[in-house]
């Protein structure tokens, strides 16, 4: 009783979500307005300064060895357990993952690749930009530190900027940018803020990265989120294609030029919400093998509607009726015998079942 009560509940939900509007009017795309063009200009400066700051050897990398002889995670030994599992929020696998899930069900239900879409192309930017300047300035960490007060640059490193905090700040930033009210974008936005902070503050308290690490990775972060909005005509061509190339399958599927394997397993990719419905292609269906009723008035029996082998009873033979098997060979007579008592009428053995 309570699987199907289970069951009852859980088609319930499922048809309540395909009565969902196929693009839900209040959704509108993020513009390139004057306040975020400030923004990004302010992020692009600072971004650049710290980097100037680290080539220069200046106050700010004298501020990073000072950190590191601090020794942060000494200094409060209790709290390193616990960070170790909050900086796995900047970790770009596990937070990938569970943000990919989030925006993955928001894009079935409101039938729109969008959010999957920005965030695929939000983390290839991550990775582009973030990647480039770690290779290219090959700084080592806190722990491959050689010669002290050195900003250790071109040293085969790559720990600046910080991936760690970059990816926090645009992977839970991502759900700020595609919130669908104002309320909902300005309380994911602190959310995401609080969460891109504690990671990269983790990410010093156990000498992993500098603190100009940190400070440039989320510059980095940010400037990918700001600059999204210019990405926005390039995510309407990617998914209007994507959508095109969906139609143009399900017209093959429909045309039957795709085997019934394939198409009985790209049914649920193509029914866009369970509106669309494979078409079966049109014929009679052959009926099954019947014998012919004159062949069986010729051998002296009344016409019978054969059943399918499955549903046949096994016939129960009795001992005395079994064909007895000597060294000799069987005592019963031969086929051609048998045949032609069949044909007078008799049988050699009872028919089993009437």
């Amino acid at each position: 009783m309570r699987t199907e009560h289970f069951l009852t509940r859980l088609d319930r939900a499922f048809a309540r979500l395909d009565r969902e509007p196929e693009r839900p009017a209040h959704l509108q795309t993020p513009r390139m307005s004057r306040h975020r063009a400030v923004l990004l200009g302010s992020t692009l400066a600072f971004y650049l300064a710290i980097v100037v700051a680290v080539l220069t050897t200046s106050w700010l990398v004298r501020l990073d060895w000072q950190i590191m002889f601090f020794r942060p995670y000494e200094q409060w030994p209790q709290l390193h357990a616990f960070l170790d599992y909050l900086v796995v929020l900047g970790q770009r696998g596990p937070t990938a993952v569970m943000v990919a899930a989030w925006l993955g069900w928001r894009s079935w239900r409101q039938h729109t690749l969008r959010p999957l879409i920005t965030l695929g192309v939000s983390l290839l930017l991550l990775n582009i930009t973030v990647g480039a300047v770690k290779l290219g300035l090959g700084r080592l960490g806190p722990h491959y530190a050689r010669e002290i007060g050195s900003a250790e640059l071109f040293a085969g490193g790559d720990i600046f900027p910080s991936g760690h905090t970059a990816n926090a700040v645009v992977t839970w930033g991502i759900l700020a940018y595609l919130a669908s009210t104002t309320v909902t974008r300005r309380v994911l936005s602190v959310v995401s803020a609080v969460v891109s902070l504690s990671v990269g503050a983790t990410t010093v308290y156990l000498g992993t990265h500098w603190v100009s690490d940190v400070l440039l990775g989320w510059s980095a972060g940010l400037l990918i989120l700001l600059a999204l909005p210019w990405f926005e005509p390039l995510i309407a061509r990617i998914e209007a294609y994507v959508f095109e190339v969906r139609e143009r399958m399900r017209r093959r599927v429909e045309a039957g030029l795709v085997p019934e394997p394939v198409a009985a397993a790209l049914t649920p990719l193509l029914s866009a919400g369970g509106k669309w419905q494979r078409r079966r292609p049109a014929g009679p269906v052959a009926p099954a093998a019947q014998p012919a009723p004159a062949a069986t008035a010729a051998a002296g029996h009344s016409p019978v509607t054969v059943r399918p082998a499955a549903h046949l009873p096994r016939p129960h033979v009795i001992r005395s009726e079994r064909t007895p098997v000597t060294p000799a060979g069987s005592r019963r007579p031969a086929h051609t015998e048998r045949a032609g008592a069949a044909a007078r009428g008799t049988s050699a053995r009872p028919v089993a079942g009437g």
